[in-house]
């Protein structure tokens, strides 16, 4: 059985459901993120930094970032509506966000195959440069949006 597999044509078509359903994933709603835009194998987020999400040193903890650097991750990856999990990641930090802040963190798809795709993501703040990302996701064989034999 042969499918219509068009991922162009299944993000343009779903492209709604799909911000959608990041938009209300738990944990990223638990922790204030909101997606502001949803490409094709791109994604944008911020979260404002909160006191209860700081560490001992009065700044985001880096567990925040990497959590903003993941949801991205995970929109991006899942954009195209066929099912992506992450495989690894690397997160480098390179300055303090500070409280009451708002953090950006921006995802771009570098390259994708039929079963692997990287990202590279940017955490920014005030203009400034947080800290990077850079992803690798397993990209399954199954759609979580409607497909047509």
């Amino acid at each position: 059985m042969k499918y219509d597999l068009s991922e162009q044509n299944l993000h343009e078509r779903y492209k709604k459901e799909i911000f959608e359903l990041f938009e209300n994933e738990p944990y990223a709603s638990f922790l204030g993120i909101r997606l502001t835009e949803l490409g094709k194998g791109t994604a944008v987020a911020e979260i404002e930094v909160k006191d209860h999400m700081l560490n001992s040193h009065g700044t985001a903890h880096g567990a925040v970032l990497f959590a903003l650097a993941d949801f991205v991750f995970a929109a991006a990856c899942n954009s195209h509506g066929k099912t992506s999990v992450g495989l690894s990641t690397t997160m480098n930090y390179m300055a303090a966000g500070k409280a009451g802040s708002t953090i950006k963190a921006t995802a771009v798809e570098e390259k994708k195959n039929n079963r692997t795709a990287w990202y590279n993501i940017r955490l920014e703040s005030d203009g400034e440069l947080l800290a990077v990302m850079e992803a690798l996701a397993y990209r399954k064989n199954d759609y979580f949006v409607p497909v047509q034999p």
